[in-house]
């Protein structure tokens, strides 16, 4: 018995979206507003950011909006220096 050639195409289409999204969801950030702290110095004086406060503020991107909308860290990320920190390490200031 033959299996259909389109049956087989769809089958190895099904395994490459399930990898594929087994690899997005391995690659998702966890949103913890400590993993800014190497930016603490750099965001509270007008010291320029470190490499490492460069590389957190990259990974914690996408929950910038999330802090923004946290009283308690709007605060301290809302600020001017914090958006030149993250304009200095090359992260757009989110427009939540």
């Amino acid at each position: 018995m033959k299996t259909p050639y389109t049956a087989v195409l769809a089958a190895a289409a099904v395994v490459v979206l399930l990898l594929l999204t087994e690899a997005e969801l391995s690659t998702a950030v966890t949103c913890n507003p400590t993993q800014l702290s190497p930016c603490v110095g750099a965001i509270t004086s007008s010291s320029p950011p470190s490499k490492l406060c460069c590389s957190k503020i990259k990974e914690q991107k996408p929950c910038l909006c999330q802090y923004l909308r946290n009283p308690n860290l709007k605060k301290f990320v809302n600020t001017p220096n914090a958006r030149k920190v993250a304009s200095t390490c090359g992260t757009p200031f989110p427009k939540c």
